[in-house]
């Protein structure tokens, strides 16, 4: 019984090695024997001859194919940078909104303050104005009670609290007239 086998031998660079190797295994002796043969290299066989219509078809074909791959990688192209896009949209539209937010914080603190100051100033304005005219009631108090006392008069007096009487001294101006009263009033004493 005798097995063939045709072994071709490649090399990385996909060059090809003109090599056979044949074995044969004989069973009534019970030795194998190994040939090694080189053989010559066989050139290629001839192409078969396409007719021109299935050339061209070919082409067409072909070039629907490169043109189907460079539409689809132009298509992933296009879609990768409108994700792109849309997140750098995104981040400048985070950006904007909180510079506005900032904007807006800070024009409610400038406003916040000047109405504070504002407040300040009405009040300051408003303590002084109150001030002058307490001022002005005091002075206009000061010449009526003058000008009622010496029309009208007034009561002027002192006392002294001793353990068993009460000494007073009263003096009442009327106008240009004085009146002076002065008595000692026992306290009544129980036993």
């Amino acid at each position: 019984m005798g097995i063939r086998c045709c072994v071709r031998n490649r090399h990385r660079q996909g060059k090809k090695d003109g090599h056979v190797c044949q074995i044969v295994v004989e069973d009534t002796d019970e030795t194998i024997l190994f040939k090694h043969m080189e053989l010559e290299k066989k050139p290629p066989p001839p192409k078969p001859k396409l007719s021109v219509d299935k050339v061209l078809a070919a082409k067409k074909i072909q070039a629907w194919w490169r043109g189907t791959l460079v539409r689809r990688t132009l298509l992933h192209a296009a879609l990768r940078a409108l994700i792109i896009q849309r997140w750098w949209r995104q981040v400048l539209a985070r950006l904007l909104a909180k510079r506005r937010w900032a904007a807006l914080e800070l024009c409610a603190r400038q406003h916040w303050a000047a109405v504070r100051l504002q407040s300040w100033v009405r009040m300051w304005h408003v303590r002084r104005h109150y001030c002058r005219l307490l001022n002005a009631v005091r002075i206009i108090q000061v010449y009526w009670r003058w000008r009622s006392c010496h029309t009208r008069g007034f009561f002027h007096g002192s006392y002294e609290l001793a353990t068993s009487q009460l000494n007073l001294e009263l003096d009442i101006f009327l106008g240009s007239q004085i009146c002076r009263i002065t008595d000692c009033i026992p306290f009544p004493i129980k036993n």
